[in-house]
């Protein structure tokens, strides 16, 4: 049975967990929960899965994770406030299921010098896709890596169309319930480019052999092309279940999580470039995997403040992007990757974007 610890148990990630570890009582015991904010919810998760030890915030979860036993954590918090507990959880030698993928992206190598192999699970479903399908050959055969996108409620836009976009058009996502943050960042395509990040630090694959397509009915959730012409793709509806059920047990699959794509019912399956000029967000995120350092944690946190602007009516949609990059071109790495230095760089990321925000107003 495995021993699992939930970080971010009342947001969507969490409760899907949840869901997958009740439909599979005999496989998994929850030993510990963590939320944000929402203390009714975790109390009444801990009560209905008979959990003593819970914790609100990212500082409780790393203390949670040093007190509790446990053989899986389930990072499932939003945002770079989850690279403490990412660390945590690594040094504690637990296997990290990770669905907060801006613990990597923002750790970069800081993360990657502490982790054991095969210790970080991916929780993505385009991660977890290519996980899966990475089995079927071994690392030197591997050609290049296929992510898919949805291309979000824009699909199709030009750069023209983008520019009147409201925020309610934004967070209408046409296949997956997310928060504000991510389906905001699936409709820009940074949610993409932090991905092709993401990709590159989990398999080792350059950024010159990780292509996004476009496929809008999000059933082929990745692929990977081998060397020899093939090119092998995991494809099932869109459900979060199954790769968080795969990342609670890697690389077993379990049982009762979700429905089988249904053969007996005609359907068709379409793939897009991606049109870089409407969406420049993943050529930019590939120029800031490439500069590595505290380059990223610069992206991910400017894009956190030009989101908030945006939702706030305080900056046009494509101003998102155009944030990103000036505060991204401005930036100089400063000294040795650290976890101090990581917080430099996020709060001076953050004013930046901030003054540049207010002087676009």
């Amino acid at each position: 049975m495995q021993r699992v610890i939930i970080l971010g148990s009342t947001g969507s990630i969490g409760t899907q967990a949840l869901d997958v570890i009740k439909a599979n009582p005999t496989r998994f015991d929850v030993v510990g929960l963590a939320a944000g904010t929402n203390r009714v919810l975790l109390d009444e998760q801990a009560a209905e899965f008979n959990v003593d030890d819970t914790g609100l915030g990212a500082a409780e979860a790393e203390q949670l994770i040093r007190d509790v036993d446990a053989d899986v954590v389930l990072n499932g918090i939003t945002g770079s406030i989850g690279l403490g507990p990412t660390l945590a959880a690594l040094r504690a030698g637990r296997t990290l299921a990770l669905a907060n993928k801006e613990s990597l992206i923002v750790g970069g190598d800081l993360v990657k010098s502490i982790a054991a192999p095969g210790q970080i699970v991916p929780v993505d479903s385009e991660h977890s896709a290519i996980a899966q399908a990475l089995r079927s050959g071994t690392a030197d055969e591997v050609r290049r890596l296929v992510l898919t996108a949805s291309g979000g409620p824009f699909r199709g836009f030009t750069r023209e169309q983008l520019a009147s976009v409201t925020p309610a058009q934004a967070l209408a996502h046409p296949t997956w319930d997310m928060g504000m943050v991510v389906t905001t960042n699936s409709a820009t395509l940074v949610n993409k480019g932090l991905e092709v990040i993401e990709a590159h630090l989990l398999f080792d694959v350059g950024y010159d052999r990780i292509d996004v397509v476009v496929h809008p009915q999000s059933i082929v959730h990745s692929m990977v092309e081998f060397i020899d012409g093939s090119t092998i793709a995991q494809a099932s509806p869109p459900d979060m279940r199954l790769p968080i059920s795969l990342g609670l047990d890697w690389p077993n699959r379990v049982g009762a999580v979700g429905a089988p794509i249904d053969w007996t019912v005609a359907q068709a399956w379409t793939f897009e470039p991606l049109d870089d000029a409407a969406f420049p967000a993943v050529e930019l995120a590939k120029t800031v995997g490439r500069a590595g350092g505290t380059y990223p944690a610069v992206f991910n946190a400017a894009n956190e403040q030009a989101v908030a602007a945006f939702h706030a009516g305080r900056l046009p949609f494509l101003g998102i992007v155009d944030t990103i990059r000036a505060v991204v071109e401005a930036h100089e790495q400063d000294g040795a990757l650290s976890l101090e230095s990581l917080a430099d760089a996020e709060e001076w990321a953050r004013r930046t974007a901030d003054k540049l925000i207010a002087a676009a107003e």
